[in-house]
């Protein structure tokens, strides 16, 4: 049996939290909602909801990311697969199994979940989000050849890899981060088309100016890094 973790990094998000653990599928071991300086009912609720909560007040995605993984790294007995998860409730959390099966079944050893334009509900990604996405798969693939088309939250990776790209990114950079060190250690790699759906509550990042505009330097800064190493 294939042994998965799921890690949701959630900041006040009280009202989806519980929807987005009800939807995930049973072949998951364990769910770990990481509170990321909550100030509402998320904590509660995720854990009336069954799963194991963790609490980050150092605020920033990577801080509450690695918060997880530290946690994961002192269990005795270690997963094969870490699944990474809003907490907003915009992906589909029982699309999971689709985004593990290359894993499983192919020996992948990173998928990402892709928001593909066709399965999007309207208004679910904002103006900066799509460009961000766009001009950031549009230089790994001139600086790395990269086939990489988003940097899609929803994504699973084999546990040592992961372990072995040293993630560092406290802030916005965390998804872009993983992505060009995948591309770095040459590890293989597949997008699997998911839908994507209007969030429950308002964005911190896409939903702000100021959140924008912080992780478009952020995703730049990684790219710019990696292409001239």
């Amino acid at each position: 049996m294939t042994n998965i973790k799921v890690i949701i990094p959630a900041y006040n998000e009280a009202d989806s939290i519980p929807h987005v653990i009800k939807d995930i599928p049973d072949i998951v071991d364990e769910i770990i909602v990481v509170s990321n300086n909550s100030t509402d009912d998320t904590e509660a609720n995720a854990k009336n909801a069954g799963a194991t909560v963790l609490v980050e007040k150092r605020k920033g995605y990577g801080y509450a990311c690695l918060k997880g993984m530290d946690y994961i790294s002192e269990q005795i007995k270690k997963p094969d697969i870490v699944v990474f998860l809003d907490g907003d409730y915009s992906d589909y959390p029982e699309e999971l199994t689709k985004i593990v099966k290359p894993i499983i079944e192919k020996d992948i050893d990173f998928v990402i979940g892709s928001r593909v334009k066709e399965l999007r509900e309207v208004g679910s990604m904002t103006v900066p989000q799509i460009f961000g996405n766009w001009l950031a798969t549009s230089l790994m693939k001139l600086f790395f050849r990269s086939t990489f088309t988003d940097l899609g939250p929803f994504r699973a990776i084999k546990y040592d890899k992961l372990i072995d790209l040293q993630m560092e990114d406290k802030t916005y950079g965390w998804t872009v981060e993983m992505q060009l060190k995948v591309l770095k250690k040459k590890y293989s790699y597949t997008e699997i088309p998911v839908n994507y759906r209007n969030r429950i509550g308002v964005s911190k990042v896409s939903g702000t100016v100021k959140g924008a505009i912080f992780a478009g330097i952020k995703i730049l800064t990684w790219i710019f890094k990696y292409s001239f190493k």
